[in-house]
Parts: structure tokens; sequence; C-alpha cells
């Protein structure tokens, strides 16, 4: 049966002794934000999950979702955990205080989310997606929806969706078919099928709210096949007045849900919509000219915002899986007995010795637990950064141009390195890994859908090169070197720290000769661009990273205990394994498309 304990002691060291939490009281939700508070939050909630989401893991996966007569019934003890996480308050963790929330700030809720996903990821993708959905709200909903609707999802008694794809369109909205009506008393009928809604329907909740992307048709009934019709709707399952009281139920369906390779306690839906009652979200877009292209909306806005912090949580899915794969990956390397170390035996008196014992496990074990250390520090100086954004700060403008250019990289880099974690931790396991009583596999199946879902990674890298890059006339890139470099120029002539400046330093040349051949040479010849897409969100990633392990050694210098004493081994290990890939990315970026394109 696999183990799992939250890392409370790594994200106190994250908040206390390496971003120093407590120099930002300033900030939105952080004024009564104290040690013993994120103490407090972080081992009750760390409990909570160990005890009452991850023993329905393994259950949950093998009995997976049910769909019976329309609708869907979620695995046994799902109902009661997801009751007993809203009756704790969690749900509401980073909601504000005005909808029934606790008002926490993305970096906290970011913590408790990482719990969720490693303890039980289909069961922790309930509440992340209805969080998502009462965000979007509180930016674009009206005020009755706010009062009405928000603080029932807040509480759990209802949840939320996000409803983009459709059969025969992804990440190409431009293609979407699904539309919507309006009414003459303000309302829209919305038509279409929506497919792969997350927790679509379910068992859990008396109702769901569905946000729903569609189109508003010309006056002549035609739907272009381009993005200025789209629009923002709120859907719900079962009909709401606007003092909060539930009708009838609106014209919604489900159609099936889908066989899956993992997360199979998590009901993935067909949903069809037929003449459901909608409201559009944010102003009403005016066209600019008879027939001719819409002003954007600002539902739309909320959409992509909302499409953004889903991003964010999927990255942090990546790293929740990654470590608890590698926990289970440790232990079972430190009991497995397999050959003799090669430089003579370690325990003589046993038949062999400990698999932990080898070079190549104790790499892979390594390489494991720097992507999920590496990666939870990303996402949490990310979180920061974005709370640094919505204040009065003098850097909140920079703050802002970092944790933008950073969500396509905590998604990707944090979702790839999770599967590869996830990987060598079963790995370790050998022949037993591949068998699912041992309950590793589970982790390598449920850890592939992060890289798809949410915008597939490609589509990730493609926003990081096309649009990122180049927005505000490269104003991120800027930021992002100027940070880099002032902190090699901190830290390369201290003795104790010149071996992580200059690993640093290594990959900020590999990256800024890349981000320039990208500028260089992209409005050339576009092909470049998507053909060095993905290695250099790789790149990114990489120099990130050695960014933030240089970040906490520095935080780990002259420190006693294993903690720290990890902290710098790690880091080195960053340093000497894995920033030495930067060159050969580069040099695979700078080869450009000519190769790539010739297959027909």
């Amino acid at each position: 049966m696999p183990i799992y304990r939250a890392p409370v002691d790594d994200f106190r060291f994250l908040f206390n002794e390496m971003l120093h939490l407590e120099r930002y009281r300033d900030l939105p939700g952080f004024a009564e934000l104290s040690p013993e508070l994120i103490d407090d939050i972080l081992t009750n909630a760390g409990k909570f999950h160990e005890k009452v989401f991850q023993p329905l893991n393994r259950s949950g996966d093998e009995e997976g979702c049910h769909f019976e007569n329309g609708t869907v019934r979620t695995p046994r003890g799902f109902r009661q955990a997801y009751r007993a996480y809203c009756d704790a308050g969690w749900n509401g963790l980073g909601a504000p205080e005005s909808a029934g929330g606790a008002g926490m700030p993305p970096i906290i809720t970011m913590a408790v989310n990482e719990f969720g996903f490693s303890s039980n990821q289909s069961l922790a993708m309930f509440p992340m997606l209805t969080a998502g959905a009462y965000t979007a709200l509180l930016v674009t909903g009206l005020d009755w929806m706010k009062k009405a609707i928000v603080p029932r999802m807040v509480s759990g008694e209802w949840s939320g969706t996000m409803c983009l794809t459709e059969p025969h369109c992804g990440t190409d909205l431009r293609l979407m078919k699904t539309k919507a009506i309006e009414q003459g008393d303000g309302t829209y009928r919305i038509n279409g099928t929506k497919i792969f809604i997350s927790g679509g329907d379910q068992d859990l909740t008396d109702n769901i709210i569905h946000l729903v992307i569609a189109k508003i048709p010309e006056a002549d009934g035609t739907i272009r096949d381009d993005l200025s019709t789209v629009n923002f709707f709120l859907v719900p399952k079962v009909l709401v007045s606007e003092e909060g009281a539930m009708g009838a139920r609106n014209g919604v369906s489900t159609g099936g849900i889908e066989h899956k390779m993992g997360i199979k306690g998590s009901p993935t839906c067909v949903l069809n919509f037929d003449d459901a009652v909608a409201w559009r979200l944010g102003p009403k877009p005016i066209p600019l000219r008879p027939g001719g292209k819409r002003s954007s909306s600002a539902g739309m806005a909320g959409m992509f915002g909302m499409m953004n912090e889903a991003r964010l949580g999927v990255g942090v899915q990546g790293i929740g899986i990654g470590e608890v794969a590698y926990q289970n990956g440790y232990a079972y390397a430190r009991e497995r007995r397999v050959g003799r170390a090669l430089g003579g035996a370690k325990e003589p008196d046993q038949r062999a010795d400990r698999e932990i014992v080898h070079p190549d496990v104790k790499n892979m074990l390594l390489r494991a637990r720097c992507f999920v250390e590496g990666n939870r520090a990303l996402a949490a100086w990310t979180a920061l950064n974005l709370s640094i954004s919505r204040s009065t700060r003098p850097d909140a403008e920079t703050a802002g141009l970092l944790a933008d250019l950073m969500t396509p990289v905590v998604k990707a880099f944090g979702t790839d390195a999770g599967f590869e974690a996830a990987n060598l931790a079963m790995q370790c396991y050998g022949g037993h890994g591949y068998i699912r009583e041992n309950g590793v596999e589970q982790f390598v199946r449920d850890s592939r859908i992060n890289m798809i879902y949410e915008g597939a990674n490609g589509v990730q890298a493609m926003d990081l090169v096309g649009r990122k890059l180049s927005r505000k006339e490269g104003a991120a890139p800027v930021a992002l070197f100027a940070l880099l470099d002032k902190w090699i120029a901190e830290n390369e002539q201290d003795h104790s720290m010149r071996h992580f400046a200059s690993g640093v330093k290594r990959g900020t040349e590999a990256l800024r000769a890349a981000t320039a051949w990208l500028a260089a040479g992209g409005l050339k010849n576009p092909d470049d661009l998507g053909a060095a897409a993905s290695d250099y969100l790789r790149l990114t990633g990489i120099v990130m990273l050695a960014l933030m392990w240089g970040m906490m050694s520095k935080a780990s210098l002259g420190k006693e205990g294993k903690l720290h004493k990890d902290k710098l081994m790690c880091a080195s290990f960053w340093m000497q394994r894995v920033v030495p890939e930067s060159p050969m990315l580069l040099e695979r970026i700078q080869a450009g498309s000519a190769v790539v394109m010739e297959l027909e």
C-alpha cells in the first residue's frame, strides 16, 4: 500500500527561510499571516489529507466513477471525504471573507492544494475547479451571482466546472460550434456539446455551476470563424433565482463519462446543452461596425484569468504526484535488498545490501526529488509574485510580468517533471512497480494527464515563445534577465556560493543566447519558433530551478540539520547533473526547423 506524508517541513522552509513571508505583511491576505498561523494551516491540512484523502486514492482508482441512468456516481467514500473537506473550511481557504472564505493568499492555497493532489488527485480536482469557477464569478459575475451563488460554492454546497472543449475543437476556439442566443429577458439559450469536462456531473453537491464559452451568432444566424463572437456564460445544472433559490432542472444533460488511463475517480463528462438557460458574464460586447468585429468581452478576460489559475493549479498537480511517487520510490529503495555496493558490502551480515546503495538508484531518486522540490519553490515564488502584482508596491509591475512569464513554465515544466519523477520512482521498484497491487503505477497513469489538459504542454511552450516573450515589447524577459544577473552578481564572489552561482550563470548564458536567437529569427521564419518552443520552455525551467536551488542553498548555508544539508546536496546535484543540459538545449534550438518541417 502506498504511503504519503505531507511535506510540511519543506513548506516551512520555503515560506520562512527562503521567501521570508513575514516581509510581505502589506500584501492582500498577508496581514495576519504569522509563522504560527502558517504552521497551523500546514500541519492540519497535512494531517487531513493523510488521513482522509490518501486512504481513498487507490480504492477510487480501482472502482472508478459510474454512469447510470444519465447521472454520475463517484467512488465509495468520496462524498463523505468531500463533505469533511468542506466542513473543515479547506474549500474556502482562498476565498474572500465576504463570501464566507478565509481570505488566504495564493501561496497558502497552493500548499494545501499540493497536499490534495499528492494524496488523491481525482478527489482534489473537485475543489480546485470550484475555486477557479467562483474566482471567475467574483471578477465577472453580476451582483446577485456574487451574493447568491458564490457563497454556496465557497461552502462546498455547490461546485463549479469550466466547459471549453468540443468534440472537434480543443485549443483552437475559433472552431467552436456551441452557440448562445439572446432572449428578451436578457438571458441566453445555449445549444451545443462540450467534452472532457472534469466534474461535469457528480453526486457530491446539490448543484453544479458550469462556466461555458459559446459563440453569439451574427444577426443573420451565422457563426463567425474567429474569436470575436466568443463569450463567457454561467449555466447552472439546476436553475437559480436571483435570491439563490433552486428551481427546475436546466437544459444540461450528461451524455456519458470517459474511460481513462488515470484519474479514474474524477468523472470526465460529455455535456449536452439543449436550450440551456445562461447568463453572459462581463459587459456586453459592442459591434464596432455593422457586420464587423466585436470588441473583446470582459467576460472572456475572466475566462482567461480562470484558465491561468487552472494552469498554475495543474502545475502543482504535477508537483504533488511527483512528491508522493518520490516518497514511495525512496521508501522501497531503502527496504529492497539487491546485490552489493560497488565499493564493497555495506551490510556484510545481510545476504545483500539495500537497493539505495547503488549509484543509479540514488541518481534516479535525487533527480526526482530535485525536480519536485525545485518546482515547488518556483510555484511558491510565482504565487508570491502574483500577490505582489496585485499590490501597490513599487515592484508590482515587474512581479506581474514575471508571474505571467512563469505561468506556462510552472504548468508545463512542473507536469513534465512530475511525470518524470513518477516514472523514476516506478523504476526503483523494478518489475514490482509494474504490478498494480504496489500502487506506484497509478502515479504514472494519473500524472500523464497533467501534461495534456488545461493546454497541452506544447501549447504552453508556444504561449511562452509566441506571446509571453514579446508582450509589452519584451518587458518580461528583460525583467527576468535583470533578476538573474543581479542574483549572480550578488553571489558569484562569495566563496561558499560560487559553485551555485556558476550553475545559474551557465544556464542564464544559454537562455540569453536562445532568447536572442528566437528574437532575431522568429519573425523571419515562424516555424523556427515552433520547432524551438518546447526546448526553450525546458531550458527556461532548468534555469529557473537553478535560481530556486541557488536561493535555497543560500538559505541553508551554515545551518544545522538534515533538511538544510539535503538542500545543499540537491542544489549541487542540480548544478552538476541538470544544468549541463542547457547548452545541449541551446544547440537544438539554434538548429532551426528545416529538418523538422521535412516530414510530409
